[in-house]
């Protein structure tokens, strides 16, 4: 099968499932990636929720496919899932089941209560799901499974052989009983039983995409995605085992391959949600990072709202020069007064009232009367002395003659010529996200509709956070500005100060 159909046989059986099985969009898709990839699927989640008829369904679109279904319990023997023995073999002093009909010649099975397997059974199912084989007495047995789909109502209690079968089981979902009333009605009143998938898989075609993924390269953005939530989840104490991040890399590859990709790119990690966490409690954590990691893989502007900020900040530091006295804005502190009604205190009350209303450094003095320059000021915290409403140029005089204070707002030559050179670095590097935004908002917009394995809700939280980033550069741009005006205020702070020195001569 060409590449394209296959693509488009994938997308009917999508389609055909999703008009029967409402609110099972994710289930589906794993469902089916399971198939193709040979993989195991874990439904979770009470009776009654559609789990068996998914997994019938699912077998019914393989040409010639068998199915096997059984529900196990504590007291569940061998037989029962594996095949009576065979009473001729006996006859010769052979062990020997009869499979027929049984898991061992199954394509898809559904095993009911899993967890609830005893020793018996675990042990041969531990090698039939692993390996694909079953030794029936002296014979070894290739099983032609493709996908066993186990149901519980429950996660398996501590024991190392359950846990051993969990972790078979690739791909989890936590199923729940259908949430919006007009699906209800369509479940209720439409008879999903009668459904039969039209189209149709044929066992070749699974075997010719598991060998075309075989090889398929895996993008770089997505090898480092991979390994950056391989350390945050052991940060958390979630260990993902070595075997299960090997499939996982495989059922990316073969999502790839049904996509018509030439390598796995960083749109298809975000399958990874399903097959990462051990209780469903992790899973909303776990798919934001997913997703934030996804979105972050191409244009991150992360690191250059840190720079600039790295910038300001740093020359923030050099033109600090601390006030031998608070400066308080005798405009504001009437505005807040207005506000707030009268403070009592002869002191400001609180820390925000302080911060918005003083000085304790020239350099947000000196930004504070750039951007208002009709205010005036008063020393100190004492708003008893009310006449002391002073200008900037006369606040200035008063600080030289009382104080010998002199305002300095400059950098050193050098750290200038450096700054101005790390400013135009950061002002090309923010253009250069601008146009990057642009152009690969447009193509993941592409990549989104051409994936057929990222559902609709995922999309649209891909591109929400995507456009954040507009956001980003817009803040980048705000900062960069004050950077700007940071480089060149001292010059004109020394405007400012040689006016006050004027005033005061005359």
């Amino acid at each position: 099968m060409r590449v394209l159909d296959l693509k488009n046989t994938v997308i009917n059986i999508k389609q055909e499932f999703s008009g029967y099985f409402k609110e099972r969009d994710a289930e589906i898709n794993g469902s089916l990636l399971a198939l193709l990839s040979g993989e195991h699927v874990l439904l979770l989640g009470p009776p009654g929720t559609a789990k068996t008829l998914l997994a019938s369904k699912i077998c019914e679109t393989i040409e010639g496919g068998n199915f096997f279904h059984y529900l196990l319990t504590r007291f569940s023997t061998p037989e029962e899932v594996f095949g009576p023995l065979s009473l001729k073999a006996l006859e010769r002093d052979e062990f020997s089941r009869r499979v027929e009909g049984y898991l061992p010649t199954a394509h898809i099975a559904l095993l009911d209560e899993i967890f609830k397997a005893n020793s018996s059974i675990l042990n041969s199912m531990l090698t039939v799901l692993n390996e694909r084989k079953y030794h029936n007495g002296k014979e070894l047995i290739e099983v032609p499974l493709f996908t066993v789909f186990g149901a519980s109502n429950e996660l398996p209690e501590e024991d190392e052989s359950l846990e051993a079968l969990y972790d078979r089981f690739l791909f989890r979902y936590r199923v729940d009983y259908i949430q919006h009333e007009e699906n209800l009605e369509d479940l209720i009143f439409k008879n999903t039983e009668d459904f039969v998938p039209f189209t149709k898989l044929s066992i070749e075609d699974i075997k010719e995409i598991q060998k075309r993924s075989r090889d398929l390269p895996v993008d770089p953005e997505v090898r480092a995605i991979i390994k950056a939530l391989r350390r945050e989840l052991r940060n958390s104490n979630i260990f993902v085992s070595d075997r299960r991040w090997k499939k996982i890399v495989n059922i990316l590859r073969v999502a790839s391959v049904v996509n018509g990709h030439t390598s796995v790119d960083r749109m298809t990690a975000v399958l990874l949600q399903h097959v990462l966490w051990e209780v469903p409690e992790q899973k909303e954590a776990i798919r934001k990072l997913i997703l934030d990691r996804v979105v972050s893989g191409g244009t991150d502007t992360g690191k250059l709202k840190l720079d600039v900020l790295d910038l300001k900040n740093s020359i923030y530091g050099c033109l600090q020069q601390d006030l031998p006295d608070l400066v308080a804005c005798n405009k504001c502190y009437e505005e807040e007064r207005r506000t707030t009604g009268s403070l009592k205190s002869s002191r400001f009350s609180g820390a925000k009232v302080q911060r918005s209303l003083t000085f304790d450094n020239a350099l947000d003095l000196l930004k504070h009367h750039t951007e208002f320059p009709t205010h005036t000021y008063s020393f100190g915290l004492d708003y008893s002395n009310v006449n002391s409403s002073l200008n900037f140029e006369s606040l200035a005089e008063q600080f030289r003659r009382k104080y010998g204070f002199e305002f300095k707002i400059s950098l050193d030559y050098g750290d200038k010529k450096l700054y101005e050179k790390e400013y135009e670095n950061l002002e090309e590097r923010l253009n250069y996200f601008r146009r990057q935004i642009q152009e690969e908002e447009k193509a993941l917009e592409k990549t989104l509709r051409e994936n057929i394995w990222v559902s609709g809700q995922d999309s649209q939280e891909i591109l929400m956070k995507y456009r954040s980033k507009n956001t980003d550069v817009y803040e980048v741009a705000s900062n960069l500005n004050d950077v700007r005006l940071l480089l060149e205020k001292p010059r004109v702070f020394d405007v400012t100060i040689e006016k006050a020195g004027e005033v005061a001569e005359t």
